[in-house]
């Protein structure tokens, strides 16, 4: 028998692929469907920082109209009672989640900025969330912020979390740092037990009839892993005790393989269940038991890390890349049409 078990975030997991935040994590039928087709976790919708905002602005207003004299009764109101807006609906899930699931539930929370969003992630705790992981959803656009504050204020975000949950806590990193191996160490002092590469930015779409940008989603490709492709073996050696997920691009049987021989602990699959449904878990999953098995590996620890090439003592990695850089254009021969 082939062993597909792996850890992550001191998680003991049946596979390498969990689900990660979308609208299939935000149902209870689609869960249990990725739970059967072999999902070994998943990570729910993620509670923006805005819905915590405007949850605690709707309540300031109820009981300053009710109490107005009374502002100070504002401090001493930890849960309020108003289940129908938008972050009390994540704690609900969380509950229904742990109720129906036997997978670990890994509860999400997307922020910019330290906040009141806090609370609802202890909250989230207390339903049951076997994880947190963050998402740090910020563009810094200021011309007057120095990098070293936005990264200061990113590593702010990590300490406030953890000091207010207790469960194992992911942070899902931007791969836009100058030194992204220096914030990845930092996020981690700060409390991170993993980290999740990477989060990605969403240009807005533009509508040429009337010249307005408009939100759009745009879902990942595998093309997408060249990025945590480049610094996933780069990140592994130098943080041999931190677990490291992949997103973004995991579409198919050769991205999970890649994933896993450059380091990665499990791989997090969210556009590629949209456009194939959660049964392509099972279908992936069955292949990386017939790839090892037609390879004679008996577990997928085995696999993990064989392609990585670093070591602890490898400080000469930016040179190597460099010299990939100019064999790889040195190489290139365009296609010329006949």
């Amino acid at each position: 028998m082939i062993d597909l078990a792996t850890s992550y975030l001191g998680l003991q997991l049946t596979g390498p692929v969990i689900a990660s935040a979308g609208p299939m994590t935000g149902r209870m039928d689609d869960l249990l469907r990725l739970q059967e087709a072999g999902a070994s976790a998943a990570v729910l919708p993620s509670l923006f920082e805005e819905e915590a905002i405007a949850e605690e602005r709707s309540l300031h207003e109820a009981l300053t109209k009710a109490v107005p004299s009374s502002a100070e009764r504002l401090n001493s109101v930890h849960h309020p009672g108003f289940p129908g807006l938008g972050p009390e609906r994540h704690v609900r899930l969380v509950e229904e989640a742990k109720r129906r699931l036997s997978i670990p539930v890994i509860a999400s929370v997307n922020a910019a900025r330290a906040g009141a969003w806090e609370r609802y992630a202890a909250l989230m705790v207390e339903a049951g969330a076997d994880a947190i992981e963050l998402n740090i959803y910020a563009m810094a656009t200021d011309p007057g912020r120095a990098a070293a504050d936005v990264e200061a204020e990113y590593l702010e975000v990590i300490q406030r979390t953890r000091a207010v949950v207790e469960v194992p806590l992911s942070v899902k990193l931007s791969p836009y740092f100058s030194s992204l191996p220096h914030q990845a160490s930092a996020a981690v002092q700060a409390g991170a037990d993993g980290l999740v590469l990477f989060n990605r930015y969403y240009p807005p779409r533009l509508n040429l009839r009337t010249l307005a940008a408009e939100p759009a989603i745009h879902m990942s490709m595998p093309n997408d892993l060249r990025l945590p492709l480049r610094w996933l073996p780069v990140l592994r050696p130098q943080l041999p005790g931190t677990s490291l997920a992949v997103s973004s691009g995991v579409d198919s049987l050769r991205d999970l393989l890649t994933v896993l021989l450059v380091g990665a602990d499990v791989a997090c699959m969210t556009s590629a269940v949209l456009r194939h449904g959660p049964e392509h878990v099972r279908v992936v999953l069955d292949g990386l038991t017939a790839c090892l098995d037609e390879n004679e590996y008996e577990s997928v620890t085995q696999l993990r890390g064989l392609a990585g090439g670093d070591s602890d003592n490898d400080t000469d990695r930016g040179s190597r890349d460099r010299a990939d850089y100019v064999e790889a254009l040195s190489r290139f021969q365009p296609i010329v049409p006949v």
